[in-house]
Formats: C-alpha cells, structure tokens, sequence
C-alpha cells in the first residue's frame, strides 16, 4: 500500500480529529471566559461587601449580590444621575408613601444615598461624580431609627 493511498483511505480520520480538535478549543474558550466572569464577580461582591461593612451597613449576601450586580453593577450603572431615575427616586421611594393631594416629600435618610454611592464606587466608579450631581440638592439626614 502506498503512503498516498493510505491517506487518501483515512482522509475521514484525519478530518474528524481536526473537528474534534476544534470544538476542544472553542469549549476551552467558553469555559475560560465562564471562569474569569464568575471570579470577576465574585471578587467584586467581596469589595463591596467590605466597603459597606467598614462603612457601617449590614452586608448584603453574596450570591445575590453575584447575581442582581454581576461584573458591571448592572441596573445600579446605568445613567445613575439621569433624570428619569431621579425624579422617580424622589417621587416613590423619598415620599410618605400616600397618594393624592396627601403625598408629601420627606426628608431621605443619608444611608439610602450613602449605600448607592458605596455600589457605584466598587462597578463603576466613573459614574460616582454624575450621581453626586444628581443628589447634591436631596436634603438627607438621619431619618431612619436605628
């Protein structure tokens, strides 16, 4: 038998190895990326973790931290300081919480703004500075009992 009959007989073997050999590799790659997102997360729910216990707030739990943040704080980064947001975080969360001609804006307590600053500063810290803006007319104080 010659050595080109030979290949050209095995042809198959030789193409289902590259194929093979193929899908290892983009598995390899999907795994990797799978890994280092799942190590990114967790690493910044441990900062944020940190920061809010040193700074006094109950820390949050890690797995759902992990999953409503993510790698890039998620809900939390988007446009923080935009006006939509704002007006509605006056309107709903900062009120007395009646409707009509009874609602009535309260004064918010500083931890509610203090813990937003906190998740900015650990996912997207180019954002703290909008949000600042955004908040610097809020009159807070230490509202809540504690």
């Amino acid at each position: 038998m010659s050595p080109t009959r030979f290949a050209s007989e095995h042809r198959w073997l030789y193409i289902g190895a590259i194929v093979i050999l193929v899908g290892l590799v983009v598995t390899g790659l999907i795994r990797y990326s799978s890994v280092r997102q799942t190590n990114e997360t967790a690493k910044k729910a441990n900062q944020l973790r940190e920061e809010l216990t040193a700074a006094g707030y109950p820390a949050p739990d890690q797995e759902t931290t992990e999953r409503l943040l993510g790698t890039d704080g998620g809900p939390v980064c988007e446009d923080p300081g935009n006006a939509l947001k704002q007006a509605l975080y006056q309107l709903q969360q900062l009120s007395n919480g009646a409707t009509g001609p009874g609602m009535r804006p309260v004064i918010a307590d500083s931890k509610a703004v203090g813990v937003e600053r906190i998740v900015l500063q650990v996912y997207c810290p180019d954002q703290v500075d909008d949000f600042d803006e955004a908040v610097e007319d809020l009159k807070t104080d230490d509202t809540v009992k504690r």
